[in-house]
């Protein structure tokens, strides 16, 4: 008896397309994540981890879908393969099983070994660009969401402390101190 056929499919933001992920895989499950390969903690992934079992297919798109740093990439393959499942990655056409294969364990290490690396030259470029706009007048940062900075008010101005309110607004410390200082 022959397991499932899974999808594993990953974006960055809840805008972006994730049809053009395994669109040509046949799957009897998918999981699907939006949300950076950086975070560790992708519930749609947690899941898969979860509802794999022995001689189960998992399909991703290619290694970066999966993971962006090396380490966690391996982690997460000799996971999946310890459970008695193939990990398939059609981009770059490799297939792991557990087996001890030298080879594919070098050219998964090489290959998120780039993803990470191209990864960090990305983010650094990035921070380059922002400080020569920052420079110029042209960077003013991520607009201020006006209707949360008056929430955030709303509810200092009834007592309830910090920590209290980004909870209950879901937004970060930092965000409540930035709306208080103002």
């Amino acid at each position: 008896m022959s397991g499932k056929q899974i999808g594993y499919i990953r974006v960055s933001t809840i805008e972006q397309n994730t049809e053009r992920q395994l669109n040509e895989t046949p799957l009897d499950e998918t999981f699907t994540d939006k949300c950076s390969g950086k975070d560790t903690n992708r519930p749609a992934l947690k899941e898969l981890i979860k509802f794999v079992r022995k001689d189960d297919t998992v399909h991703v798109h290619d290694i970066s879908r999966m993971a962006r740093n090396t380490e966690n990439l391996l982690t997460l393959v000799k996971e999946l393969t310890d459970k008695g499942v193939k990990l398939i990655f059609h981009k770059e056409s490799l297939t792991f099983t557990g087996e001890d294969n030298p080879m594919q364990q070098l050219m998964l290490t090489m290959l998120g070994g780039i993803y990470q690396f191209e990864r960090s030259m990305m983010l650094e470029r990035q921070r380059e660009g922002i400080a020569i706009a920052k420079l110029k007048g042209k960077y003013k940062g991520k607009p201020v969401n006006i209707e949360l900075n008056e929430s955030i008010c709303a509810l200092a101005n009834t007592g309830i402390n910090k920590s209290q309110i980004a909870k209950q607004l879901n937004c970060s410390r930092t965000t409540v101190y930035k709306a208080l200082s103002n």
